[in-house]
């Protein structure tokens, strides 16, 4: 269905005959859309309303522009608004990836309206790339490593062709596989599909690339999907000050190559490698460290790590997600 809130049209799928209950609202990750929840939705147990949307740029929601110096605020501004067209309350807010960073920004925005989170592979509290130890601090004040000069432009070119091929590395199909799933899962031409829908440009996906005189020579720009999660612009570590506190589960995969200590997206992590030449050994981002951190210091959290599991818990692990996220909604 669409959702035209005073911000933007969104688009929100649903699950036929599940009206009522306890709203549980989903949002997807970078690259992709609703389509990845479609099946954890329906499997999700009776007394509960599932709804995912699709933000800003992806799937069928309008592409407005993502204004990269509010961070993460242009998606969950438009998430509460949804909330409130809807006339949601109670809402079980789950977030995976980037959906996850967005997820917790609506949580620091309005506690209140949230009776539980649960993030699934969320990016970092201090956002993607640039900072170093647990306790998210710049490598540079500018940000260089992170933003939209970080993404791969034959990634971005595909992207931009619906390709739909595996000819290449860099075709989302050959990415889907390697990086966001650690073996091979049903319904693999879906999640592509899904992929294709970004809306590809400078202020959409990846955004506009700046430079920077240090090592590796990018920056975050001003607008666009890749900068608006850039360390300059995100920084959720003051969540222990909310109040109230929602229960949060934490679910991530150990064989994570995106979001992880050593992330293969991370261009300090490349560098250190020797796949990007001429780095000066700048440490690797901590993703998960960061990410526990600032949940131990919030306090009211459960971490639970699948072993041979990848990016995409609830595609490569269902019937686990479906149970974990259904013990963690009725205890809260």
């Amino acid at each position: 269905m669409k959702v035209t809130t005073p911000r933007l049209t969104q688009h929100v799928e649903t699950v036929e005959g599940r009206t009522d209950g306890e709203p549980v609202l989903f949002v997807h990750g970078n690259v992709s859309s609703s389509a990845f929840w479609l099946d954890i939705m329906a499997a999700l147990p009776a007394g509960l309303r599932p709804l995912a949307v699709d933000l800003r740029g992806f799937g069928g929601t309008d592409p407005a522009p993502v204004d990269a110096s509010r961070g993460l605020r242009d998606f969950s501004d438009d998430l509460l608004e949804l909330v409130d067209a809807l006339g949601l309350s109670g809402v079980h807010l789950v977030g995976w990836s980037l959906g996850g960073g967005v997820v917790l920004q609506a949580l620091r925005e309005r506690p209140a309206a949230f009776r539980s989170v649960t993030l699934v592979a969320p990016i970092s509290p201090y956002g993607f790339g640039g900072t170093e130890g647990p306790d998210g601090r710049l490598t540079h004040a500018d940000g260089t490593g992170a933003g939209a000069g970080a993404a791969n432009p034959d990634f971005v070119d595909r992207l931009r062709r619906g390709d739909l091929s595996d000819e290449a590395p860099t075709s989302p199909r050959s990415v889907f596989r390697a990086s966001y799933v650690a073996a091979p899962v049903a319904d693999e031409d879906r999640y592509v599909r899904s992929m294709l829908t970004t809306h590809v440009g400078e202020a959409n996906y990846p955004g506009d690339a700046a430079t920077s005189a240090a090592w590796p020579g990018v920056a975050p720009g001003k607008q666009g999907v890749l900068n608006a999660i850039a360390p300059t612009r995100v920084r959720l570590d003051d969540l222990h000050a909310i109040d109230p506190k929602p229960p949060i589960l934490w679910i991530r995969g150990a064989a994570d190559v995106i979001v992880s200590d050593t992330s293969l997206f991370d261009l300090a992590h490349l560098g250190a490698l020797g796949v990007l030449p001429g780095s000066p050994g700048t440490p690797a981002q901590p993703m998960v460290a960061q990410t526990r951190a600032v949940l131990d210091r919030y306090g009211r959290y459960r971490e639970v790590v699948l072993d041979s599991c990848g990016h995409s818990p609830h595609l490569e692990r269902p019937a686990d997600f479906v149970r974990l996220l259904a013990e963690h909604v009725r205890e809260a």
